[in-house]
């Protein structure tokens, strides 16, 4: 009864492993699936099969596979578009369709001359339009990525540090910032939620509005570029109030002034 007891148990975990694993990174619960297989085949911990295996899919098996179903991998190591930390791409939250990708790129070699690198935060998966990616609402189709806000040091200075580990969470405030307020008063608590996913702030930056307001005016340059959301209050203070094609999502969405979201059409 016991031993019984202890396989039920061990099965409730491998299905919550598989399901958090699902949700992070997509396709991760297959990989410890298999994981699970071949270590049981070739009598090896899954501490050293599931690691091996992870980046094996990562790196070499995941991105051909994706390209062929019309999403491409960002690059990590690029000096003018590069990931915020490792997480996004080891997640495999570093998908985009080739368009994007593109835009991404040219936009990321232009801006670069401005002293200027593009900070991208989360993207998409790898596969299925219409998979959520949590804990978005629409970064689901490879047209959607998150850019990091420019920001200054304690000397006025530009800099490419960020004020948060995660690149989320760190809101960027100003005298006409009324709808966090009002949104919260209305009840939507997910509204601030991503303060919560910080992973720790690290530095204390204030917003760097000269090039903040260069990635944004790039990207609306771009002809397929649909929508831009940042806050209103961000907009106004960017002197951006007449660009149609920046939104705000209302307050049934996260805030958008510790990031920009971008996509095309």
């Amino acid at each position: 009864m016991r031993s019984l007891f202890m396989r039920l148990l061990k099965l409730i975990g491998h299905i919550a492993i598989i399901l958090v694993l699902t949700a992070i990174t997509q396709v991760g619960g297959i990989i410890w699936l298999l994981a699970v297989i071949i270590s049981y085949k070739i009598k090896k911990g899954k501490r050293i099969v599931f690691p091996l295996l992870y980046l094996l899919f990562n790196l070499i098996i995941i991105p051909p596979i994706a390209a062929h179903f019309g999403r491409e991998k960002l690059p990590w190591f690029d000096t003018e578009l590069k990931p915020r930390n490792w997480f996004y791409p080891l997640a495999f939250r570093n998908y985009v369709n080739s368009e994007l990708k593109d835009v991404l790129e040219s936009s990321a070699h232009d801006l670069s001359s401005s002293g200027i690198t593009i900070t991208y935060l989360d993207g998409n998966f790898p596969f299925i339009d219409g998979f959520p990616l949590f804990p978005h609402l629409s970064h689901n189709d490879g047209k959607k990525i998150d850019l990091s806000l420019m920001y200054l040091n304690h000397n006025g200075i530009s800099t490419s540090k960020k004020p948060s580990i995660s690149g989320y969470g760190v809101y960027v405030n100003t005298d006409k910032n009324y709808t966090s307020k009002s949104c919260l008063d209305k009840g939507y608590w997910q509204y601030d939620f991503t303060k919560y996913l910080t992973l720790g702030t690290i530095h204390d930056l204030k917003l760097d509005k000269a090039k903040t307001t260069l990635i944004i005016k790039q990207l609306l340059s771009i002809p397929s570029t649909h929508k831009i959301f940042i806050e209103p209050h961000l907009k106004q203070s960017l002197d951006l109030s007449h660009q149609s094609k920046i939104r705000f999502t209302g307050c049934q969405a996260v805030r958008h002034d510790d990031h920009i979201h971008y996509q095309i059409k």
